[in-house]
């Protein structure tokens, strides 16, 4: 039966080398058979540009280019953590970058995709560092420092997303039922699949007075790897790591 899968978040940074090992077993493994592959934002804890040469990336982009070579259709929409993915890394693993939001046919079913970061309404800082860093402009600019220099940027901002995390309620990082039935409603489609908010599971709501459907995709830790499985019958959350 064919299949699509979802994963998103999974954050991989040379600080966690099982993670890393993870994601490669699941690209060659449990994603060959798949018809098609969604990396919904987050891939990697940090990606400072194409050029960037942390070395445990390397073999998670080589497995990437094995996957597309094989025949599966991997396409990833870039998160808050590597929203600077571009042409290099297209060329090089085969990918498509899509963009957030867009909308797919999933098997007869018209589904809004989503990294889940812009529907975060109640955080105002948040939303205002985003529209900052996602502006051409900024972009240019960041890119054209040095690499290193670019590093120490993004661990300056790191260390100050993590404090800022541990002292925000968790409502405030989660979305907000209104801008999801705001994005559904705007894209005219009843069902959603977003990350982001590591919240992995399945939420039922109501969209001008039908039934609608959102699902997130969970965060991957060392030990466990959530994705969502959908095929022509219905969609599911799974743990990699438990099949």
């Amino acid at each position: 039966m064919p299949e699509t899968l979802f994963i998103a978040d999974l954050h991989l940074d040379s600080r966690w080398p099982a993670k890393t090992d993870l994601c490669l077993k699941f690209l060659a493994d449990r994603a060959r058979p798949a018809e098609k592959l969604y990396i919904l934002g987050d891939l990697f804890e940090v990606w400072l540009g194409d050029d960037d040469d942390e070395p445990s990336y390397q073999s998670i982009l080589i497995a990437l280019h094995q996957l597309t070579v094989a025949g599966v259709v991997v396409s990833i929409m870039p998160g808050n953590r590597d929203f600077l993915l571009g042409k290099d890394f297209v060329k090089c693993t085969g990918c498509q970058l899509i963009p957030d939001p867009s909308v797919i046919d999933l098997y007869g079913v018209p589904t809004l995709l989503m990294h889940g970061d812009v529907l975060c309404t109640r955080d105002v800082d948040y939303q205002q560092f985003r529209q900052q860093v996602r502006h051409p402009i900024w972009q240019q600019q960041f890119l054209a420092q040095p690499l290193e220099q670019r590093r120490l940027l993004a661990k300056q901002v790191r260390n100050y997303s993590q404090t800022k995390t541990q002292t925000t309620a968790e409502a405030i990082m989660d979305v907000t039922t209104e801008a999801v039935i705001a994005a559904l409603a705007t894209q005219g489609v009843y069902q959603l699949i977003h990350g982001h908010t590591h919240r992995a599971g399945q939420y039922p709501l109501e969209v001008k007075g039908l039934p609608a459907c959102r699902w997130v995709v969970g965060e991957w830790h060392q030990q466990g790897a959530m994705l969502l499985s959908c095929t022509p019958s219905g969609c599911q959350l799974v743990d990699f790591t438990n099949r």
